[in-house]
């Protein structure tokens, strides 16, 4: 896998992401850049899905997780700032449960870089994967 590619796929979903959250739904361009966000959402499945859902998979049978994988950009932080995961009131990623930590949240969040899939646990995180 390409890191820097990967990196600048995720850096453009994110940055579309800023874009589209400083708009109101009734301003003009609302619709055209959430579309924009969905194409490139929908590229990044396209080029990194199969290789990510590998990865995701290691990543939960490293946390001892039965969840469900999802598509990988369901993983995607909404800033390219990873420290905003960390807040209480931001829901970062997608929540598992582990049986290596047993009535404990968490979530696992793919952000860049560098592209790393992190595992919050309430205000820490773990990195569990980075793209070389």
């Amino acid at each position: 896998m390409n890191a820097k590619a990967l990196n600048e796929s995720i850096v453009a979903i994110l940055e579309k992401k800023q874009e589209l959250g400083k708009l109101d739904y009734n301003d003009a361009r609302y619709d055209d850049i959430e579309e924009e966000l969905h194409d490139l959402e929908d590229d990044f499945n396209e080029e990194y899905g199969d290789e990510l859902e590998d990865v995701l998979e290691d990543v939960h049978g490293k946390i001892k997780s039965d969840a469900d994988i999802l598509l990988p950009t369901a993983y995607l932080a909404s800033t390219l700032d990873p420290e905003a995961a960390l807040e209480e009131d931001e829901k970062e990623g997608v929540w598992v449960e582990s049986d290596s930590f047993p009535g404990v949240e968490m979530r696992l969040v793919l952000v860049a870089n560098p592209p790393r899939i992190l595992l919050i646990l309430s205000d820490q995180e773990r990195v569990l994967w980075t793209a070389e």
